[in-house]
């Protein structure tokens, strides 16, 4: 398989995007997602392929930019769309599967097809589970950043109180990626990049 470079994924970042401000805000989240990662890869003894990673970090929000309607704003009503739109954008110009499952996967601590039912959630029933090492990674990694306004850094502790909304089992399975990749350290990508962190 071929893997896109930097260059060919920040093209297609900006083909999409609907504005200048929705590729700052989207692409920005998406290379700090990677910096985490890449930084978590360095830190620990895990058999993973980093240029993959690497790849489904910057493109797992690729799905974000069909959310904003004509007037610029970001629907937030079908944010949790944003995932499976990625997926089909990336199937539709012949990615392999592999990589649009960075788009599908990555949502929450993922979302089984019980979580879609119980939930009322607006996208069609069925598993939105990461299933490789690579995926749980890039899933982990987005979780240390949100896109809100003005966008911020979310410490392990904060994620791990926001996500028990969604069931018992979210902190249980966010604490077990926790145990495998560690905790990055975030205060350099603050630095880099401004942002509070919460």
């Amino acid at each position: 398989m071929q893997i896109p470079s930097d260059r060919e994924i920040r093209a297609l970042h900006e083909e999409y995007a609907p504005s200048a401000a929705a590729f700052e805000l989207v692409y920005t989240h998406c290379q700090i997602v990677c910096e985490v990662a890449e930084q978590l890869l360095s830190r620990h003894d895990v058999d993973l392929d980093a240029e993959l990673v690497r790849a489904g970090c910057l493109l797992h929000d690729i799905g974000v930019y069909a959310l904003y309607g004509p007037s610029g704003e970001l629907d937030h009503s079908r944010y949790i769309r944003h995932g499976v739109l990625g997926h089909a954008l990336l199937r539709g110009l012949g990615f392999p599967e592999v990589l649009c499952r960075f788009c599908s996967c990555h949502t929450g601590v993922g979302l089984s097809r019980d979580d879609v039912t119980t939930h009322n959630l607006s996208i069609p029933v069925g598993d939105y589970l990461a299933e490789t090492g690579e995926e749980e990674l890039v899933m982990f990694a987005d979780k240390f950043h949100s896109k809100t306004d003005p966008p911020v850094f979310v410490s392990a502790a904060s994620f791990a109180v926001s996500v028990a909304r969604y069931g018992a089992d979210k902190p249980a399975r966010f604490a077990a990626l926790l145990d495998r990749f560690g905790e990055p350290d975030l205060g350099p990508l603050q630095a880099a990049y401004g942002g509070a962190l919460v």
